[in-house]
């Protein structure tokens, strides 16, 4: 017994899982089935056509506000369903009149005798003329014209389908959409191609469902005639008082829902695709103040003319002007409301955006942050994502270090990069890339960590260090062990802080320039006064500070740099050596981005023989690119650079090297790509009162030197 209970809970908890559209449609198919074999009583029958006639209004009224044909993309299937739910009632009511029909009243169930003896009056011959109407009304007016309209959409629709599944390809490679859109977009031609080919089908089911009608009345009629004459011996005036008021009340009560979705389905195949339901659209299109003012006029003034039904013409026209007077106030009160979103406006009421300006034309952000789509919720502070915050930090940070204000950096995604991966773009070329190892932390190893950790091998994007992504609860470990553990999106911002630092000159343009000059106006009009162009350029003065910017100079102290440019623009127009002369002018506090302020100056000297070789080569050119290394010499000369960093990394100290300020400006553009921690300085550029110690002197072998 226990065994059985289990069994019947378990059939009861698993009727309650299963959805009950699961059950609708099956057990709707039996009911046909049952209708077109076994006899129903009449209050069945009652019960069905009622359900009928409330499956019909239900349809109806979906189709009137349904705002997209596509949002009820089951209306084809449900017109199969509701006709043979029709015809399977037909079948059954028919065997009921021709068995019961002559005891008459209410034999063939309330529905019908309601529809026969109160909808039509009890005169057969007034039923028959109102259900030939009905049934012209269905067949050659709706039903026709319906499935015209289906036929016409349903070719127009596939063939258009090449057309729209090419502009979504373009639109996809020409990165107006992303790849989900472009799917959704795939997916919503191919819905719409399927349902109205499916409507072109099932239009012929409402036009057969009209036919079918009108032959089972015949057949009715025939058929009760012959049962009440030849069976039941009645007269051939009571047969058809009978047979005839039963089977047009019969046709009436299946016409009716036949023709409500007939109706529907010329609403559904007729309606214009916006994203509006069919009342509000038509509601819209009809609220016009001069149409109501028209037709209100006239009917107002055939209400005055003799012998017309003045009350009902007068009534009537006046209503119209009322509700035209209505909505013309209404329009004036929306014209008077400022437009809250108008870009959101349709095509057709904005024909200014068919007009094309150089809005449209695509220009490079200054700054931009690419990301695979597997790196979009770093951005979603909701979910947890920092990277915005960090942006923000780094921008306000490098804005204060630099002197000037940083473009907006512009985050957006790129479906052609890796999911995890990140480019970081300056004026539309990429100068750092990325990949991200998502919910997991990057420990760096400085160099000197006690013991290595496992994890997922890496390097720091921004300095190139070796690095492991490791689980967020071995943070503290690695930590204890020497690593320097951050999250991704630190890691992400700290490699834009290091791309934006070395490539800081390229965001120094002539705008920037002129906002740097108008903040010094406001506090220093004098100083200004003149200075552009009657001096200098501005495009002179963006390089000067362009070249300071190239060897990270900080352009904090900007009234000093306009300074310096104003007392020396009589002596050169040259960028470069306009530069040269205002660095020594910022020695401080180019030391000072160094160093702290109370610490010693760490130096590296050249040999004084390859100084003076140096020398000699650069005072003989008469510019930077007519000057060669012999090869040996050059080799050389790089590698022992390249040492002697080391040594001072090593030594964890910065490396600077100090040279003559005819060698300097040479020497920084050479050795510029061998390191970028490497910062020429030259002796006029170090404050009187810095204390420097030489700790490392650059020489070459002395058999190349000998050989130069």
């Amino acid at each position: 017994m226990a065994t059985f209970s289990m069994t019947l809970s378990d059939l009861r908890h698993a009727l309650q899982r299963m959805p009950w559209t699961s059950l609708a449609m099956p057990a709707l198919v039996l009911l046909i089935l049952t209708m077109l074999v076994l006899p129903l009583p009449p209050i069945m029958l009652d019960f069905l056509f009622t359900l009928n006639i409330l499956l019909a209004l239900l349809i109806i009224m979906v189709a009137l506000n349904t705002a997209q044909t596509l949002d009820f993309s089951s209306f084809p299937t449900i017109i199969l369903f509701a006709t043979m739910l029709r015809l399977g009632l037909n079948v059954a009511s028919t065997r009921v009149v021709l068995l019961e029909g002559h005891n008459g009243g209410a034999s063939a169930g309330q529905v019908i005798a309601a529809f026969g003896e109160f909808v039509i009056g009890g005169n057969y011959v007034v039923g028959f003329i109102v259900f030939a109407i009905l049934m012209i009304i269905n067949f050659i007016v709706i039903t026709k014209g319906a499935g015209r309209v289906s036929e016409v959409i349903a070719r127009f629709t596939l063939d258009a389908l090449p057309g729209k599944q090419m502009a979504i390809d373009a639109d996809l490679n020409a990165g107006v959409i992303d790849q989900d859109t472009a799917r959704q977009r795939r997916a919503q031609v191919a819905q719409e191609s399927d349902f109205f080919g499916s409507m072109d089908g099932a239009s012929k089911f409402v036009r057969g469902d009209a036919v079918a009608g009108l032959l089972i009345l015949i057949i009715n009629l025939v058929g009760g005639l012959a049962i009440g004459i030849l069976q039941y011996d009645l007269s051939l005036s009571d047969a058809a008082r009978v047979y005839i008021l039963l089977t047009i009340g019969d046709g009436l009560v299946a016409q009716l829902p036949a023709l409500i979705l007939s109706l529907a389905t010329a609403i559904i195949v007729t309606r214009v695709t916006t994203s509006e339901s069919t009342p509000d659209q038509a509601g819209k299109q009809l609220s016009n103040p001069i149409a109501f003012y028209i037709a209100g006029g006239i009917l107002t003034i055939m209400g005055v003319v003799p012998g017309m039904p003045n009350a009902v013409f007068l009534f009537l026209g006046i209503s119209a002007l009322g509700l035209g007077y209505f909505l013309q106030q209404q329009a004036t009160r929306q014209e008077a409301m400022p437009e809250l979103a108008p870009e959101a406006a349709p095509l057709e009421q904005n024909p200014d955006l068919l007009e094309l300006s150089w809005d449209d034309a695509g220009q490079v952000d200054v700054i931009s942050l690419e990301l695979g789509y597997g790196l979009i919720p770093m951005v979603d502070s909701d979910t947890g994502g920092r990277l915005l915050n960090r942006l923000k930090g780094i921008r306000k940070k490098l804005s204060a270090e630099m002197g000037f204000l940083l473009p907006s950096i512009r985050i957006r995604d790129n479906l052609d990069n890796p999911p995890d991966s990140y480019h970081i773009v300056l004026n539309g070329s990429i100068r750092g890339t990325g990949n991200i190892v998502a919910g997991k932390e990057m420990a760096i190893n400085p160099g000197n960590v006690l013991s290595e950790i496992q994890g997922q091998s890496a390097k720091d994007p921004a300095f190139g260090l070796d690095a492991v992504w490791i689980d967020a609860g071995e943070r503290e470990y690695a930590q204890a062990v020497g690593y320097t553990v951050v999250d991704a999106s630190t890691v992400i911002a700290t490699h834009l802080n290091a791309v934006i630092k070395n490539n800081a000159d390229e965001l120094m343009t002539y705008d920037v320039t002129q906002q740097l000059i108008d903040k010094i106006a406001e506090t220093s009009p004098k100083l200004v006064e003149d200075f552009i162009p009657e001096k200098l350029t501005l495009g002179t003065v963006a390089r000067v500070l362009q070249n300071l910017l190239r060897e990270r100079v900080p352009l904090r102290d900007m009234r000093t740099v306009l300074e310096t440019l104003a007392e020396e623009s009589g002596r050169t127009q040259d960028a470069g050596q306009l530069a040269a002369l205002v660095r020594p002018k910022l020695g401080r506090l180019i030391v000072q981005e160094i160093i702290e302020s109370d610490d010693t100056l760490a130096v590296i000297t050249l040999d004084p023989t390859l100084e003076q070789l140096l020398s000699d080569l650069v005072s003989r050119a008469t510019s930077y690119e007519e000057i060669a290394l012999e090869p040996n010499l050059a080799e050389s000369f790089f590698d022992s650079v390249r040492g002697t960093i080391e040594e001072m990394e090593q030594q964890e100290l910065p490396a600077v090297l100090v040279v003559s300020p005819l060698l300097r400006p040479w020497l920084a553009r050479l050795l510029r790509r061998t390191s970028k921690d490497l910062t020429v300085l030259c002796y006029t550029e170090i404050p009187d009162d810095q204390p420097i110690r030489v700790v490392s002197s650059i020489e070459v072998n002395q058999r190349e030197d000998e050989q130069t």
